[in-house]
């Protein structure tokens, strides 16, 4: 059996707003979820520092993250009419995003796999502007401080959330050596992700977007998956993968429109530990985006964490 860690803090908690779909409970459901397994090859970390100015910095100018701090300071309010700032939200994502780094190259450091029990969700920020529900890019700032702390030099993203993370690609779009790639519900919000989209400059061939209609099932996503993610990964080379874990593209989600049943996330992750171990890491890196039914992402987290650990399934 894998050792596997998880990080979370109730710190996550405190960023909410009242009726909105990004919300305490869907992480509340996943970590009383993962509790209640057998807890052999798991671990528990607490989140513990927000990122460092010159981390954040990676990813995020000065500019960006000192407004979002004055924001919260001001009381909070709305970045737009999706994105939500409170007076605990700057904190709450400066240790989500130094959750990520830590996730990050304790995975290099250790080799086995890591999962961010993390809120807000991060893919949707670009460098300079938050959306989507996403104020900073965890993954992102994680991608970059492996690159500059743990000697790796070509990192691929998964993204798997039902939303294109425009973020993401954006954040490196002229970057040859990161790799993103994405199975994404489309059209659909915030609108990029088609297949033409496929880097810039040094960064052409970089990309890779895989729209999917609505209504995809499972074994159509997974099809997709094995017809383009397999080959990218395996040319790039990556020395680490990072997985953007959006579970929106479950059936029971209320803003998604895929079709995903729960077992085939145990699918995804077992094939994405397939792929990472042809890595130098040997391992993936997982940080929690979307998903907004409780007990559907609950269920499929619990499934990942069976599949990541060496189980076949979540009991």
């Amino acid at each position: 059996m894998v050792t596997l860690t998880l990080y979370y803090d109730d710190i996550f908690l405190d960023h909410h707003a009242d009726a909105h779909p990004e919300c305490p409970e869907r992480l509340t459901a996943i970590v009383e979820r993962l509790q209640s397994l057998d807890q052999a090859g798991l671990t528990w970390r607490t989140a513990t520092d927000p990122v460092a100015d010159e981390i954040l910095e990676l990813v995020h100018p000065t500019d960006f993250w000192q407004m979002l701090r004055k924001v919260s300071a001001d009381g909070g309010g709305w970045i737009d009419p999706d994105t939500y700032c409170t007076p605990a939200s700057y904190d709450v994502a400066r240790r989500a995003v130094g959750t990520s780094v830590e996730c990050g190259l304790r995975v290099c450091e250790e080799r086995t796999p890591g999962f961010a029990l993390i809120r807000p969700p991060g893919h949707h920020a670009t460098a300079t502007r938050a959306m989507g529900f996403c104020l900073m890019n965890n993954v992102a700032v994680a991608a970059r401080a492996a690159q500059r702390g743990a000697g790796i030099n070509r990192v691929a993203i998964i993204d798997i959330d039902v939303h294109h993370g425009n973020g993401s690609q954006d954040i490196f779009l002229e970057d040859p050596t990161v790799l993103y790639c994405s199975l994404h519900q489309f059209p659909f919000y915030p609108g990029t992700g088609g297949t033409d989209q496929i880097g810039r400059g040094a960064g052409r061939g970089t990309t890779v977007n895989v729209p999917l209609p609505a209504g995809t099932g499972g074994a159509a996503w997974l099809a997709a998956f094995d017809r383009a993610i397999p080959l990218a990964v395996e040319d790039f080379r990556p020395d680490l993968i990072l997985v953007s874990a959006g579970f929106d593209a479950h059936a029971r989600d209320p803003l998604g429109g895929l079709d995903l049943p729960t077992q085939v996330y145990g699918e995804i992750a077992q094939r994405i530990a397939v792929l990472a171990q042809g890595t130098r890491t040997a391992a993936s890196a997982w940080f929690l985006e979307g998903g907004y039914a409780p007990e559907a992402v609950a269920d499929s987290c619990a499934l990942v964490v069976s599949v990541l650990r060496g189980g076949t399934d979540a009991a």
